[in-house]
């Protein structure tokens, strides 16, 4: 059994198959999950778990080179907009839509209990050497 980092057997497994180049989109839970890349479904309530909590999990175990989130958040949820480019100093940013259909093409889709607008970002993965 592990005893640090992401327990969740389905998540860690699924961040083990990743490569460089692979999107993980890490999105709220009303976020529409497209038919084709694999789904680790985390939400339990509404806010259950946060996105801030399953990002920040997601940072430490996954090397990332790139991150794309939707320009409507910077005015519908100004909190999740300062969280992100908080960690990611050269976040793109694209109309909703746009990220919905970049998310089509993601490899792995995690989504959080999160209630708020817009608490959506595609990472694309990088290598740690």
């Amino acid at each position: 059994m592990k005893k640090a980092g992401i327990l969740n057997r389905h998540l860690s497994g699924a961040l083990a198959e990743l490569g460089h180049g692979h999107g993980v989109l890490v999105c709220d839970a009303g976020m529409p999950i497209p038919d084709g890349p694999r789904v680790v479904d985390l939400a339990f309530r509404a806010g259950v778990p946060s996105f801030a909590e399953v990002l920040d999990g997601l940072l430490a175990e996954l090397v990332v080179e790139g991150a794309t989130a939707a320009e409507e958040a910077r005015t519908a949820n100004p909190a999740v907009t300062a969280l992100l480019e908080g960690r990611f100093p050269d976040l793109a940013y694209v109309p909703h839509e746009r990220l919905k259909d970049l998310s089509s093409g993601a490899r792995l889709i995690v989504r959080t209990g999160e209630a708020r607008p817009y608490a959506n970002v595609l990472l694309r993965c990088g290598v740690f050497f």
